[in-house]
């Protein structure tokens, strides 16, 4: 059949118009997709809780990596950039787990993952694995289906974290102990047969001799003695509107240049008074962007 030319110019602007339409809806499906990650979420061990029977590791100190089977997401969603060595021997389904340099190196992993394009740095880290979320069946069957993988297709990049059974309380706290003196934070705990699930879990619990909370930066007190000249302590405030003192745990370059007022902070502490005021807090770190940690 003949056509004129202006049946051949609405053809072709149709199908330019068309493609459009259809990356932009593909764009859309693709947010969509991203913004839909639910993760499971562990609760605070007690004295209370009895896990035996339960699986433990170490509870790595990284930044929370999702693997959507094509790339590399924040929690929050947010695309990383991890060169194409480092997920070449990923499976083509989602896994997660933490991006891992070591113990102590959350500072440096942070700032490699923040970083918006492939660089070597990534060569530091390791994908520590510690679940396959949208298999179906308990943990100890949807954690096979990963151990199975990376036996098949070994990967330089990339582990599934080794998990060991609770005897009872006391073995525990024995494990506790050694991953701290090994400058580990402290321990994950999973129920075996426990379901995936989106939000915090009474079936995965972390375990830490120490709690951590976040509060912002109000005020830098002066330091006395030593500590003349620079930062004595940092006055803060919680969620809440509380405000308590926090004295410890700043190296010296800290107490030289201390963390901006209007900062939010990362503290450990042992417990609350009866006021509801942290025992003993001392600073861990400035925290991160809101999508790593």
């Amino acid at each position: 059949m003949l056509t004129n030319d202006h049946d051949i110019c609405f053809s072709w602007r149709g199908k330019f118009l068309f493609k459009i339409l259809l990356l932009v809806c593909c764009g859309l499906l693709l947010s969509a997709q991203v913004s839909a990650i639910e993760l499971m979420l562990p609760q605070v061990y007690t004295d209370q809780d009895d896990v035996s029977g339960w699986l433990m590791s170490e509870k790595l100190d990284g930044v929370r990596g999702y693997w959507d089977g094509k790339r590399m997401l924040s929690k929050n969603g947010n695309v990383f950039y991890p060169p194409q060595e480092f997920t070449a021997d990923l499976p083509p389904f989602p896994l997660e787990g933490e991006l891992w340099g070591g113990r102590g190196s959350f500072e440096q992993t942070a700032s490699i993952v923040m970083k918006q394009q492939p660089h070597n740095g990534w060569r530091q880290l390791k994908f520590a694995i510690f679940d396959v979320p949208q298999a179906t069946g308990r943990f100890t069957t949807r954690i096979a289906l990963a151990n199975n993988w990376f036996a098949a297709h070994p990967s330089a990049y990339a582990f599934v974290i080794p998990q060991h059974p609770v005897q009872n309380q006391i073995d525990l706290q024995q494990e506790l102990q050694r991953i701290e003196k090994l400058g580990g934070e402290g321990l994950i705990v999973r129920k075996p047969d426990a379901l995936y699930t989106s939000g915090r879990s009474p079936e995965i619990l972390k375990v830490k001799s120490f709690q951590d909370a976040e509060a912002t930066v109000v005020e830098h007190l002066p330091g006395k003695g030593r500590n003349a000249g620079r930062l004595g302590a940092l006055l803060v405030k919680l969620e809440d509107g509380m405000q308590f003192k926090i004295g410890s745990g700043f190296s010296d370059a800290e107490r030289d240049s201390p963390p901006p007022i209007g900062t939010v902070i990362t503290f450990k502490f042992y417990g609350r008074y009866q006021s509801g005021v942290p025992k003993f807090p001392s600073f861990l770190r400035i925290r991160q962007e809101t999508s790593l940690k």
